[in-house]
């Protein structure tokens, strides 16, 4: 199941994506007599995702065909939410970008970082580029959404806690992160630095992920591209990973790594662009 969420009529709310239709909750709630949540992150915090998903499968895929659509002129795409609990990010995840950034094979154990909500954006909108640093880049990135609240996970159950997927975009301020390998966070955390959506695929769909390819994009080029089978620490793995550090809870999203990054200047549009994912797409723009 693919759902996003859309921004109509100055509100934020879910819909399921169905032959390229939208189709809010709210009018699956009322066609379907049901009570769901309206938004993604409360169907993910209320553990609903389930049940809307096993009615999907059963009836409502076939259903949606009759029930009332969001035209596409009407919505424009949000977030999928606002406010995660946790945005993880795993660095140098495959062995071209580890040779790149330090010249050498990775560690045994993957570097990473959190981005704050505050960098969180949807797609569409402008990634800022702030004044303290004069060299940005963007790198496209598969991401984990977390469904269940689980701690001490086996790398064979992982897949379990996991609600789906989606695609993101993760800025760095490069030159900031090359005068000093601490300063890493800081040059990740700049507002805008961090795009999420549009859509959010169930785990349900997938019955490989190794197979799925990751490109970043820039102005409708491909710069780099790879596949999953290439990552070096499998999602199963992280997830697994992440969980033995730390109580992960449904919404948390975990980044798992980028083919390759991009330098962005104002004008240019970047994409993470994954098979069965709508593109997502953000404009660079000079922050005031």
């Amino acid at each position: 199941m693919k759902l996003a969420t859309v921004k109509i009529k100055g509100e934020e709310i879910a819909v399921v994506i169905s032959d390229d239709k939208m189709i809010s909750i709210q009018t699956i709630n009322e066609k379907a007599n049901k009570n769901w949540s309206t938004d993604l992150f409360s169907i993910l915090q209320n553990d609903e995702l389930a049940e809307l998903t096993h009615w999907y499968q059963e009836e409502g895929e076939s259903s949606l065909a009759k029930f009332p659509y969001i035209p596409e002129h009407e919505a424009t795409y949000a977030p999928l939410y606002r406010n995660p609990g946790k945005i993880w990010g795993v660095g140098m995840n495959y062995m071209e970008k580890a040779l790149e950034l330090s010249g050498k094979p990775p560690e045994e154990e993957p570097v990473i970082f959190m981005k704050p909500d505050t960098s969180l954006i949807g797609s569409g909108e402008s990634i800022l580029l702030p004044p303290q640093s004069s060299q940005v880049t963007t790198e496209a990135e598969f991401a984990i959404v977390i469904g269940k609240t689980c701690k001490n996970v086996k790398e064979e159950d992982a897949l379990g806690v996991v609600a789906g997927f989606t695609t993101t975009l993760d800025t760095t301020a490069k030159d900031i992160h090359a005068k000093n390998p601490r300063y890493l966070q800081r040059s990740k955390s700049f507002d805008t630095f961090f795009s999420f959506g549009p859509h959010f695929i169930t785990v349900d769909e997938f019955s490989d992920l190794k197979d799925l390819e990751v490109e970043t994009v820039l102005n409708g080029e491909v710069h780099h591209r790879n596949v999953i089978a290439n990552m070096m620490y499998q999602p199963e793995w992280i997830v697994s990973f992440f969980s033995h550090i730390m109580t992960l809870h449904p919404g948390d999203v975990i980044m798992t790594g980028t083919p390759g990054s991009v330098v962005i200047r104002e004008g240019d549009v970047v994409a993470c662009q994954i098979r069965g994912f709508k593109s997502l797409q953000n404009p660079a723009a000079i922050k005031n």
